[in-house]
């Protein structure tokens, strides 16, 4: 096994969460906090804006059975990467769009995704993603740990991340852990 950490924004964790949790060769994601200023946030100063935080998650996986590249793919094509401190409804530096490298070599991947899906115009406006060393981590609270899984009957569930994991169950159906298939 070649376990490997990175951490994305892409506004609300929930959903974040809840597709990297079905990507096979991804062994763990935890719902956070990373890039502000504030130590041991609460998700209530987070929601605030003023802490400098983003909502977050670490992802860990195999480099062995996923690349950087499907992993970065993955990120780019399940948010809005164009929307600067936006995600839908969602609105403050708190759901940027943001990739926290753990690596030389993840920040230079992110860079050049960010080169090639600019070059293939994959997007109508620029892409906004900050590209950022890894700084403190703050494990978010409990109850936004597996949100979807144990909340999927609740309507944000139903309505927001549902649709997202339907999009990209599309688009990677060969990417999905077999069990969830």
């Amino acid at each position: 096994m070649n376990i490997q950490k990175i951490t994305f924004g892409s506004g609300c964790f929930w959903c974040t969460e809840a597709i990297f949790q079905t990507v096979k060769g991804v062994r763990a994601v935890i719902s956070g906090y990373m890039g502000g200023e504030t130590k041991n946030p609460t998700y209530e100063q987070i929601c605030t804006g003023a802490t400098g935080h983003a909502e977050v998650v670490e992802v860990e996986y195999d480099a062995d059975e996923v690349s950087l590249d499907e992993i970065l793919l993955i990120f780019f094509k399940t948010h809005d990467a164009t929307s600067l401190n936006r995600q839908g409804n969602d609105v403050g530096t708190q759901y940027r769009s943001v990739i926290f490298y753990h690596t030389e070599e993840q920040k230079q991947k992110a860079e050049a995704m960010v080169k090639r899906l600019t070059d293939e115009q994959i997007y109508d406006k620029p892409i906004v993603t900050e590209i950022s060393p890894a700084s403190e981590f703050y494990r978010a609270e409990d109850y936004h740990q597996n949100y979807f899984a144990d909340n999927s009957s609740k309507s944000y569930c139903a309505f927001v991340i549902q649709p997202k994991l339907n999009k990209f169950a599309k688009e990677f159906t060969d990417k999905i852990k077999p069990e969830l298939l």
